[in-house]
């Protein structure tokens, strides 16, 4: 009777078992992105890679959590064609607390097939700006309604095909207006305010969504397992060097690495240091607007410093190097949106070790070439010997040991007296005698 009690409880809990398996299963998911910073083609892969993520793993949504001031228009696009064209539904949730949905942040919030905002946030000023070769200012004023008629027309697309104030958004493009959340809501722009990410789950559930092929989908958050998808550790390291001043300080670094490896060829640490650093910064450069002025005078700077190694010129030539490196990094970013700036304080930072640093190199430079040698027949110069043989004015010395031919430059000396080395011809040394003292 007992074996069978306990038969009856084991199948109790594999019953029980099976069936919290099978409940977990059935568990809808949601995927989380974490989108914060500028819009740019890293960012892009990265929310590509999880709308893919969410298609395969047969998520009920997929939510992106958005903090941008704007990036590329470019990499703006490509996000919003993956949105439109996803097979999941897409939430675009302006969070956390403080954050933004500016510039290309506003075209990826409507462009989603629901548009949230967390508590004491803001979204507008999609004004697009130039960021070409030239700079914003130097954009005719034909090129510019050009590109504003586009950006206005893109964006009544995106509003108008969900539903969205398609008048606020065309001023959000053609006067840069921005409201708050709750402005946001009243006037149509978004769907919902959700103070957290748990709050607007809740909402979701039952949110009937119209996706491209016009088909409806009823939303089933309850319970919904939530699964955070975040950056590969690849994808950080890539969206972190793509920042402006990154790119600064890996020019510099690649800068500094090859004049070391130049100074002192044979190192090769530096010299793979430095190129390594160089391919990194026309990476970062490669997502970045610049001023190909601002990257002439760095290379103007470069090879200031490598001419004050060779030939000293007291620090002018250096001095000249860093004043060249400080106005290129100016320059290099000069005309863009603050968002594609280096920060001064970096830019000064850096022009004072780079500065320190080629000092330091200059300093052991001309140490090096005033030293006297130390080794072979350059180092007898200016050494002392005694005669072993007479001097009249051609004789025998003795040094460390060693019997040389020496001519003494005037007079006579008698063995045993000491002269010093004055100059050296084959294996001949001349020298000369200490006067004597009255």
């Amino acid at each position: 009777m007992l074996r069978i009690i306990r038969i009856l409880l084991l199948l109790g809990f594999l019953t029980i078992a099976a069936t919290a398996v099978m409940a977990q299963a059935d568990a809808p998911k949601i995927d989380v992105l974490q989108a914060k910073g500028t819009i740019n083609p890293v960012l892009a892969n990265y929310i590509e890679r999880g709308i893919d993520h969410a298609e395969e793993d047969n998520a009920v949504a997929l939510i992106i959590q958005l903090d941008t001031p704007g990036g590329l228009d470019t990499a703006m696009r490509d996000i919003i064609q993956k949105i439109v064209n996803a097979e999941v539904p897409i939430v675009v949730y302006v969070s956390p607390s403080g954050a933004r949905a500016a510039s290309a942040g506003v075209f990826i919030t409507m462009a989603a097939h629901v548009a949230a905002m967390s508590s004491n946030t803001a979204i507008g000023a999609a004004h697009p700006v130039a960021i070409g070769a030239e700079g914003e200012a130097q954009m005719s004023e034909e090129m510019a309604e050009k590109v504003i008629n586009d950006a206005a027309a893109y964006i009544r697309s995106i509003a108008e095909a969900h539903g969205r104030n398609v008048e606020w958004a065309e001023k959000a493009v053609r006067e840069s207006v921005s409201v708050t959340e709750q402005e946001a809501l009243e006037l149509n722009i978004i769907d919902t305010v959700a103070p957290d990410l748990g709050n607007l789950i809740a909402q979701l559930d039952g949110w009937q969504v119209t996706m491209l092929d016009d088909s409806v989908v009823t939303l089933n958050t309850e319970g919904a397992e939530i699964n955070h998808v975040k950056m590969r550790a690849t994808e950080k390291f890539l969206y972190a060097i793509s920042d402006p001043n990154i790119a600064v300080v890996l020019l510099s670094l690649a800068m500094l690495g090859i004049m070391v490896e130049i100074f002192n060829p044979g190192l090769i640490f530096p010299g793979v240091f430095g190129g390594i650093s160089a391919f990194l910064a026309a990476y970062s450069l490669g997502f970045l607007p610049i001023n190909y002025a601002g990257l002439a005078l760095i290379g103007l700077a470069a090879g200031l410093f490598i001419a004050e190694i060779f030939t000293p010129g007291f620090g002018l030539l250096a001095g000249g190097g860093t004043t060249a490196f400080v106005f290129g990094a100016l320059i290099l970013f000069s005309g863009r949106p603050a968002l594609f700036q280096p920060d001064i304080e970096v830019i000064v930072g850096i022009a004072v070790g780079v500065g320190s640093a080629i000092a330091f190199i200059i300093y052991h430079a001309l140490r090096a070439h005033r030293r006297q040698p130390t080794t072979g027949r350059e180092e007898l110069t200016g050494k002392k010997a005694v005669v072993k043989t007479t001097l009249e004015p051609e004789g025998t010395i003795l040094h460390q040991g060693e019997l040389w031919t020496a001519v003494l430059d005037k007079g006579r000396a008698e063995p045993g007296e000491e002269v010093t080395i004055t100059k050296f011809d084959g294996l001949k040394l001349y020298v000369t005698k200490k006067p004597k003292r009255r």
